[in-house]
């Protein structure tokens, strides 16, 4: 005999699945992502031990030094992260980490994907730069400026600047934030009103707060109205690509709230 009763949800039904491989100490990816994702979306996460925070959530330092930065991506670890992420039934993959894209750079980035190939078992997967990039692209903006977070130092930064330039991209500014070097420190308000008083001037056609533990994806819908450019960060512009990455593309244009790059197509899948 059917019930009448109606079952509440309990997540099995989601379409399209995204696995996501962060830092051990950093809830900040899996925090954004499932806020800006629909209900269709569900996240899974692999944690990398990361000697760059402290347990409970810290920074070891006021800025991260680059030695487990380049760590974060060596073998085994996240070659492991990633198999076991692998093994699940995903629709996309990311590494939510770009930092490391910055210190290995364009090239060193696409041989990590390459040398990640046989463990992904055909599963698509993007990162933050590489996933900025197709924003840039899909959007048309070539003049761009890059907010990274304050435990970025000025070396990261300019790592940061020299990949998105071979990229062929125009970089108007950089530069860590202006604000303390602390993760609950940055709010959508402060981080904000540092971006209007430090960035605008620049006239970027488009700007990416770098970083997946910032705290971002609440200034994208208020800057792009205010000031007209296009808002990336790098919570939302991972899903976005890792949407389209999965064949999902209708989903990633029913998201509404988190800025104009969910209306863009990648030039490439």
């Amino acid at each position: 005999m059917s019930s009448s009763i109606t079952s509440p949800a309990d997540g099995w039904d989601a379409t399209t699945r995204i696995g996501v491989v962060v830092p051990s100490a950093d809830v900040g990816p899996e925090a954004e992502l499932r806020a800006v994702a629909p209900a269709s979306v569900s996240v899974h996460a692999s944690r990398i031990d990361f000697g760059g925070m402290l347990p409970g959530g810290h920074m070891v330092a006021e800025k991260i030094p680059q030695d487990p930065i380049a760590a974060f991506v060596e073998p085994p670890a996240v070659d492991n992260a990633v198999k076991l992420l692998a093994d699940s039934p995903l629709h996309a993959l990311v590494l939510g980490f770009t930092s490391s894209s910055y210190v290995l750079g364009a090239d060193g980035e696409q041989a990590l994907y390459e040398r990640l190939a046989p463990v992904t078992r055909g599963i698509p997967i993007t990162g933050t730069a590489r996933a900025a990039v197709a924003g840039f692209r899909a959007l048309g903006a070539q003049r761009i400026a890059i907010v990274n977070p304050p435990w970025f130092d000025d070396k990261l930064s300019t790592q940061g600047q020299e990949y998105f330039e071979s990229q062929g991209l125009t970089v108007v500014h950089h530069g860590p934030v202006g604000l303390p070097s602390e993760q609950t420190a940055i709010t959508p308000q402060n981080l904000s009103e540092w971006i209007r008083t430090t960035v605008a001037d620049a006239e970027p056609e488009a700007i990416l707060v770098a970083g997946n533990g910032i705290r971002a994806v609440g200034t994208i819908k208020g800057l792009e109205s205010e000031l007209g450019f296009h808002v990336l960060t790098a919570n939302q512009v991972v899903l976005w690509h890792a949407l389209h990455l999965a064949g999902a593309a209708r989903t990633a244009q029913s998201i509404t709230d988190y800025g104009r790059l969910f209306h863009a197509v990648p030039k490439e899948a």
